[in-house]
């Protein structure tokens, strides 16, 4: 019981993209924590004392550190540990240069998307250059990937699994399009994912906390 009490919490929402690639980094990282799934419109109390942001994902260390940017949640867990080094923690420049992708998407890419998504979601006669605005961010993926296997090498990085989440949301957007898009690299690279036991774990759906205050060790 002190063992599970001793883990660090982490409070997430299951189809948010920033929660998700937390809990990919988690997974990888091998490191046990204890996830709370919760819904935006019903925010647990421990959450909100510590962070008031009220965004996801927040994690709790059992030394009560408290982390609330996806971003510094996967550095943080992979830093405990990374069997897969995706870090790669013996090339600096190709570390910095996989931080610089993910700035870039995250600063950059993110508005892009959610502009897309508006424009797809009320029917708004600025879907296609909205499109092309994201598309300046997938070509690069896509040069990216017809030179290796993932976007950095014939391995994963921290980069695949920061930006997996959002590529994922956008071939959701015009899904036909998608398909028949010119971007074949970036179409099975995300298929690897999403057909992956790894990719199933993350997203294995669990009772509300706040509905079961049933602990999950998560990964199991």
């Amino acid at each position: 019981m002190n063992e599970i009490i001793d883990l660090p919490v982490l409070y997430s929402l299951r189809n948010c993209p920033f929660a998700m690639r937390a809990r990919i980094a988690i997974y990888k990282s091998q490191q046990p924590i204890l996830l709370r799934d919760l819904v935006l419109s019903d925010k647990p109390a421990e959450m909100l004392t510590a962070s008031p942001k009220g965004t996801v994902p927040v994690i709790v260390t059992s030394t009560g550190q408290v982390i609330e940017e996806s971003y510094e949640v996967m550095l943080w867990a992979l830093s405990r540990n990374d069997p897969d080094d995706l870090l790669f923690a013996a090339d600096e420049e190709t570390f910095k240069n996989i931080l610089a992708l993910i700035y870039r998407f995250d600063s950059e890419f993110k508005s892009c998307l959610e502009n897309y998504k508006c424009a797809k979601r009320y029917s708004e006669s600025n879907l296609t250059e909205c499109r092309q605005a994201c598309e300046v961010y997938v070509q690069q993926l896509e040069l990216l990937l017809s030179e290796h296997e993932f976007l950095f090498a014939d391995r994963e990085s921290l980069a695949d699994i920061a930006l997996l989440p959002f590529i994922r949301q956008f071939a959701r957007v015009e899904r036909q399009w998608y398909l028949q898009s010119p971007y074949p690299h970036v179409r099975a690279w995300l298929n690897a994912y999403l057909q992956s036991k790894m990719f199933s774990k993350v997203m294995t759906k669990y009772p509300l906390w706040l509905e079961s205050r049933q602990d999950v060790i998560f990964p199991d």
